[in-house]
């Protein structure tokens, strides 16, 4: 049995590209195989179906074509020509009032078109790092598929220009600092800014310049022109966090597979009573994440001769005494691990609702007697609830950090480990430290992850003259999520390197009996990049090995769903 992505040779690539400040870089000692082109993807976007397969697969990297589903088109110019007439008798926010702490100053036709542009210049105001190439053509096309509901009272064109972006290959420059989870207006602003054709910075094929020069190269219209009422409806709505955070259950689902594959490398190397996964226990418990956590252990560990009895006693069978049960991490880790696959749901469900709503202010519906439309202004681009979900998700991302960090730690006593060598030195013990230090770099960034575990959606504080006094922190609550992701693929690491480590310091003596049909495959595909540690070396490039292995997705066992 392999592990779920392909396998490459012995000596596969080491670029470890690491997120966490402050870590080396490895230098590859072979190219990796070369990977088949992803298949092109085409999205019809109707305001109503697109699902997270679909997001995924943008954030995986596919070729992306978007278009507007057929119907949409003239559906949203019914509604713009209902909303351009509702505004004889209406005053309307964003349309003929302007914004925030202005709301109540007056505009005039005349001034409609250059309000637009008015309104994304001065919220372009981000900084910091911009978004990642996909999470940011993943935003746009949320942005357009919500627009092709039809109550913005945008024209067509408007989604179809960020469209036209998307299949260009032309990617807005979109900062990460500046939103407050109200309506992500920063980064979205300048995404409009691009899409006007002004000088705001767009990446295409490699490289970077402002969108007036870009646009023309990847045979697009330099300019568009946003009409009355179409700027705002670009930057309102909470979509640059929805797209952050699809991303980050996007990465979360693949570091918890390899969190399961690396606890069940951890119970063999340790010799686990396998009764913690028993499926009567967690059945009786009612909570299906926990009981499809045990089940996929139990298929990983499933023929092993290590976790028995005889696998037990092998090290000192004269001292042996029954271990009647393990410790508690050990026990409960598969409750620990259910708890970030029921945040993920959770959040899964939060998300395909949110990229087939409405999210901006104000939005425009047929009146109820059916005669015109009108403006209802709301709170639709209100992030509360995803900013919860993220904070939510950062807190398990942490605790299984936390976890993992706990039995890395076990690994290196022999009273813990029932019987590894000190510290897993591969040579004579106290002539060579082995691998205390490679723990340590995993103790070293878990309080990192718990100080921006801490929920910034609790942070709220009034902006603007007190006209927007209550704020989600969404975005801040969505990056440090992101953050500890990055933290997570290094604490794993640490975890698979001993636990193989543990594996074979001991595979003599328990020589006639296997490892489970899972784990076997996942110690293999370590080894193929890592050597076993023998007397001391230098450590670095195999941590960064290993954690090349987790950013890859090298390490996913095959139970995983």
């Amino acid at each position: 049995m392999t592990t779920k992505l392909g396998r490459t040779a012995a000596g596969a690539a080491l670029i470890v590209a690491m997120l966490v400040p402050g870590q080396a870089v490895a230098t590859p000692e072979s190219p990796p195989a070369a990977a088949a082109p992803p298949r092109p993807l085409t999205l019809v976007l109707d305001g109503s179906s697109f699902s997270l397969r679909d997001a995924f697969a943008v954030l995986a990297g596919r070729p992306v074509t978007a278009q507007l589903a057929a119907t949409v088109p003239a559906t949203m110019n019914q509604t713009r020509q209902g909303a351009l007439a509702a505004l004889a008798n209406q005053r309307v926010y964003g349309w003929n009032q302007a914004l925030g702490p202005l709301k109540d100053r007056p505009l005039s036709p005349e001034q409609a078109e250059q309000f637009q542009r008015n309104v994304l210049r001065s919220h372009a105001a981000g900084v910091g790092e911009p978004l990642p190439d996909n999470v940011a053509k993943l935003a746009l096309i949320l942005k357009a598929n919500q627009m092709a509901r039809g109550t913005y009272g945008v024209r067509p064109e408007v989604p179809q220009r960020l469209l036209s972006m998307v299949n260009a290959g032309v990617i807005p420059r979109m900062p990460q600092i500046g939103s407050l989870g109200t309506g992500d207006l920063q980064p979205q602003a300048a995404a409009g800014l691009a899409a006007a054709g002004e000088n705001a910075p767009v990446r295409y094929l490699g490289r970077e310049g402002p969108a007036s020069e870009i646009l023309p190269q990847a045979g697009l219209p330099r300019d568009f022109v946003f009409q009355a009422g179409e700027a705002l409806p670009i930057i309102s709505g909470s979509t640059v966090v929805a797209a952050m955070l699809m991303n980050a259950v996007y990465r979360a689902t693949t570091l918890a597979d390899q969190a399961e594959g690396a606890f069940a490398l951890f119970m063999e190397a340790t010799r686990a009573e396998q009764g913690s996964l028993d499926a009567r226990t967690h059945k009786e418990r009612h909570i299906p994440e926990e009981d499809a956590v045990a089940t996929r252990l139990r298929a990983m560990v499933a023929g092993s001769g290590w976790m028995t009895e005889e696998g037990r006693k092998r090290l000192d069978p004269a001292n042996y005494e029954p271990r009647i049960q393990d410790a508690v991490s050990v026990r409960a880790a598969p409750h620990i691990l259910a708890g970030l696959r029921h945040a993920l749901a959770e959040a899964r469900r939060a998300l395909v609702r949110e990229a087939n709503s409405s999210t901006s202010n104000p939005l425009v519906f047929l009146r109820p007697d059916g005669q015109g439309y009108e403006f209802v202004m709301g709170g639709n681009w209100d992030a509360s609830v995803m900013g919860h979900l993220a904070d939510t998700l950062n807190a398990e991302i942490t605790d299984v950090g936390v976890l993992s960090q706990e039995l890395s730690g076990r690994l290196l006593s022999p009273r813990w480990s029932y019987g590894l060598p000190a510290n897993l030195a591969g040579g004579t013990v106290g002539l060579n430290s082995g691998m205390v230090q490679v723990q340590t770099v995993a103790a070293a960034l878990v309080p990192e992850m718990q100080v921006r575990a801490t929920p910034a959606g609790t942070l709220s504080r009034p902006v603007k003259d007190g006209q927007e006094d209550h704020n989600t922190m969404a975005m801040a609550s969505v990056r440090h999520l992101q953050q500890n992701l990055d933290r997570l693929g290094v604490v794993l690491a640490v975890q698979y390197m001993m636990a193989a480590q543990g594996i074979d310091l001991i595979a003599q003596k328990m020589q006639g009996l296997p490892l489970g049909a899972v784990t076997r495959s996942l110690h293999a595909e370590l080894r193929q990049h890592i050597a076993p540690l023998g007397d001391d070396r230098y450590l670095t490039p195999d941590l960064e090995r290993a954690v090349w292995l987790v950013r890859n997705r090298r390490l996913v066992p095959s139970t995983a769903a």
